[in-house]
């Protein structure tokens, strides 16, 4: 991500985790409200549907109270901590395998993009079991089934076997393929189009522009596939039966056949609101811890 002398990789993924885990304290609430409207299949009328964002966050807090705005929490932030140290460690990694395979000394946009594509499979393996208990906790049909993580952990493996741990590995995968390269490569271009910093409130700004932007273009790119990831994944395995959403392209022309193209973008408007915000933040500390880093490096 940066310019000068690369650290060696603990210190990208400590600074990764360090970003990770800020921005989640800080966006989570709209991740729930993004995930209610994603698995509402159809039209639902009532007290039981969502009409959009500020109908959705209305609803939780009036039928369920503030806090279930937090439900589920503790799944992403011990997934947070590995799953973006491993967004940006696996960037960094992957940029020195492919400058060196096609020796290129410098980061090109096209480098970029594909770094970030890479990247973003490396990460899924990592997610997609923490995915999968934060979906389940946080679908309303769930409230009463599960009374916390490790809970929903235990009785997804009874019901469903280990191997359920890992479904929608495959829609998880293209989701996060999608929005790396987007977020990747919106920012290697941002900042060359941007004035270059010369001081750290300028590097600062350097840094929301192109991470928000980021975050925006990988988010417009990749919420198709995260809208089947989270019905994939909040189908439970039933033997003999096969489900309705498994694949993420047939489930996308399912969703699309059933409800119309605009059911691929729901939970648009939440999902865009965290991780366009949410990119500049993780972009912003990041590049600060790894300049903390730096500096005790220097000092020591």
């Amino acid at each position: 991500m940066s310019q000068e002398k690369p650290l060696p990789f603990i210190y990208n993924f400590g600074a990764g985790a360090v970003a990770g885990v800020s921005e989640i304290l800080v966006m989570y609430p709209l991740d729930v409200v993004k995930t209610r409207v994603q698995l509402q299949s159809g039209t639902v009328t009532g007290e039981e549907g969502y009409n959009g964002m500020v109908d959705c966050f209305r609803k939780i807090i009036k039928n369920e109270g503030f806090s279930r705005l937090y439900r589920g929490i503790t799944a992403p932030i011990l997934m947070e901590a590995p799953k973006r140290a491993t967004k940006f460690a696996a960037n960094d990694e992957w940029g020195k395998v492919y400058r060196k395979l096609f020796n290129t000394p410098e980061v090109t946009q096209s480098l970029s993009i594909l770094t970030g594509a890479s990247a973003g499979a490396t990460e899924s393996f990592v997610v997609v079991p923490f995915e999968l208990i934060k979906i389940r906790l946080q679908d309303r049909a769930s409230a009463g089934k599960y009374s916390g993580m490790v809970d929903a952990f235990s009785k997804i493996v009874k019901a469903e076997g280990i191997f359920a741990m890992y479904n929608g590995l495959e829609s998880t995968m293209w989701r996060h393929v999608l929005w790396n390269a987007g977020y990747f490569g919106c920012i290697f271009q941002v900042r060359q189009l941007m004035p270059k910093a010369a001081n750290k409130k300028q590097q600062m700004r350097n840094d929301v522009v192109s991470g928000a932007t980021g975050g925006t273009i990988g988010t417009i790119l990749n919420t198709p596939l995260d809208v089947v990831k989270s019905r994939i994944q909040n189908s439970p395995r039933v033997p003999g039966q096969a489900p309705k959403y498994n694949w993420a392209f047939p489930a996308l022309g399912t969703v699309m056949k059933e409800e119309g193209f605009s059911a691929l973008y729901k939970g648009f408007l939440p999902k865009v609101l965290r991780l366009g915000p949410g990119g500049g933040i993780l972009l912003v500390v990041y590049t600060g811890v790894m300049d903390f880093f730096r500096k005790m490096r220097a000092e020591a």
